[in-house]
């Protein structure tokens, strides 16, 4: 959607921005569009040769004509309201499956599949009865009841604590996910270890954390899992996530935005009310104007950018693997389709105990034993990332996002680590298969298996998130505190302004903090 600026060193197209806004990726193009539809004038740089961040769509195979989302995935935290508001051509699509999670009980090879009508009996065959399936309904019923009055506030000027709780109007369930550790409410709640484990995977993806730990880091990623769209639905995007900042990248031109890749601002000088960001690009190095620059980057980067005193470090902790197989693996539980099984959430080696054992060994400087990780397959929903020959041979699309890996497992020897660990990722996979996933791997052009493993370090590398953290630091609870300002993406500098994942209420693709540094800026 974008082009490099070819203009020479001294003929610049302009000198000057109401707003300049570092980084393409989809948040700093939410704001981007909603401040050019305002009338502003406004030009977006990025570092690298297109838009989208980490969430784009890629090859990622030799010869292959499959377009993955190769790092964000799903959809869950993107309001409706920004797509409505910039008209965007684009979809989600539902999974007609939530999850499945193979198991072994008395010898025998089961699972747990949840969503649509056989989820109650799924339960009873998996628990010999319908006790777990019944405090499940009652969890989740609290859990939306939550999400249909907190997830509207996302884009609304942040409120205060006790205003949150008005709103959400809910005693149990507000100390149940913001006074008291998840852990407790899992434990009581449910008995089954299995399914108390597919209950703490939302606390965890994305975060090391324990079900227990009393900063409560485990409960705001949980909330942020349970509560997008106001229905806690994560759904697929049609096209794969490329075509939601292909679509974001249209809009903010249409309305007028300009925007230069290849360009990497290296350094804000700002009084206050007129900043000056220098740019480096292919064609040298020059200095922009700006009523108000917008940081579409991690708190680190900004930091660094004006000289400040950057703030503590971020580590991320998961390992995310993409696949390309010619066709879907049989399953050792003959009572499922692999088609319903991998639809939605594929958990392996994430029941209650596992989840604990892989966190205590990792936080003691080890690779799990057992690596927990969940699969879901795109093309199953949406075979429109497949090309059309490959569509037709049934050929399907796997990606699996790996827990409890901290970027300091990794700092000796990236490579070996990556590579023990994807070994022992997938052997968790195939204990619950009839046939290795390794035979299932299509081959790229070059005869090699289409198959890729990033860990925290790659991410770091690739994209820039601070020790491969894919919220850029720990998630926030969406409300304000004493320094986080009205929206939450203000800065020390007040014509500077924070759009990435770390400002309050970011984290994932939501375009939300792309919206309310755009609102900040407009004064509404």
């Amino acid at each position: 959607m974008a082009t490099d600026e070819t203009h020479t060193p001294g003929t610049p197209a302009h000198d000057s921005y109401d707003t300049v806004i570092v980084g393409g990726g989809h948040n700093g193009l939410v704001a981007a569009a909603y401040l050019a539809r305002a009338g502003q004038s406004v030009l977006v740089l990025e570092r690298l040769g297109s838009t989208g961040g980490a969430a784009v769509s890629t090859r990622p195979f030799d010869g292959i004509d499959a377009r993955l989302s190769r790092y964000s995935y799903l959809v869950s935290l993107l309001p409706q309201k920004i797509v409505r508001d910039l008209g965007l051509d684009f979809a989600v699509r539902k999974r007609t499956v939530s999850s499945y999670t193979p198991a072994v009980r008395g010898g025998r090879a089961t699972g747990l599949l949840v969503g649509g009508d056989n989820t109650r009996a799924s339960f009873a065959e998996l628990t010999g009865d319908d006790r777990e399936y019944e405090a499940w309904q009652r969890f989740y019923t609290m859990t939306q009841r939550v999400a249909e009055r907190a997830f509207p506030t996302l884009t609304e000027p942040l409120p205060t604590r006790d205003g949150l709780r008005a709103r959400i109007d809910d005693a149990e369930a507000w100390r149940t996910l913001f006074e008291e550790p998840i852990g407790v409410a899992v434990e009581e709640r449910f008995t089954d270890d299995l399914v108390r484990g597919v209950v703490l995977t939302d606390a965890l993806i994305g975060t090391f954390a324990d079900a227990h730990d009393p900063s409560l880091l485990q409960n705001r990623c949980f909330l942020y899992h349970v509560i997008g769209g106001g229905t806690g639905d994560w759904d697929v995007p049609v096209g794969g996530m490329g075509a939601l900042t292909d679509a974001l990248a249209g809009a903010a031109q249409a309305a007028g935005a300009e925007i230069r890749v290849r360009h990497e601002a290296t350094r804000i000088e700002t009084d206050g009310s007129h900043a000056e960001v220098t740019v480096r690009s292919p064609a040298g190095e020059r200095v922009l104007g700006a009523r108000r620059v917008l940081v579409n980057a991690s708190p680190q980067a900004l930091a660094a950018l004006l000289g400040d005193e950057p703030p503590a470090p971020a580590e991320g902790a998961q390992l995310k693997v993409n696949m390309l197989l010619t066709r879907l693996p049989k399953l050792r539980d003959h009572s499922v389709d692999p088609r319903r099984a991998f639809a939605g959430t594929f958990h392996i080696a994430e029941g209650y105990g596992q989840l604990a054992d892989a966190y205590r060994e990792a936080a003691a400087g080890r690779l799990p034993a057992a690596p927990p990780s969940e699969i879901y397959c795109h093309s199953l929903t949406d075979p429109s990332i497949l090309g059309p020959d490959l569509a037709a041979r049934g050929y399907q699309t796997l990606t699996l996002f790996g827990l409890h890996t901290p970027a300091r497992l990794f700092a000796a020897d990236n490579d070996a680590t990556r590579a023990a660990l994807l070994k022992a990722t997938l052997a968790e996979l195939d204990a619950h298969l009839e046939e290795p996933i390794a035979d299932c791997l299509a081959l790229d052009g070059n005869g090699e298996p289409c198959i890729e493993a990033k860990t925290p370090l790659d991410l770091e590398q690739d994209l820039r998130l601070p020790g491969g953290h894919i919220f850029h630091r720990d998630l926030s609870f969406p409300y304000a505190t004493g320094d986080t300002g009205r929206w939450g993406v203000e800065t020390a500098h007040a014509n500077v302004l924070l759009c990435g994942a770390g400002a309050v209420r970011g984290g994932g693709v939501s375009g939300v903090p792309g919206h309310n540094a755009a609102m900040a800026a407009l004064g509404r």
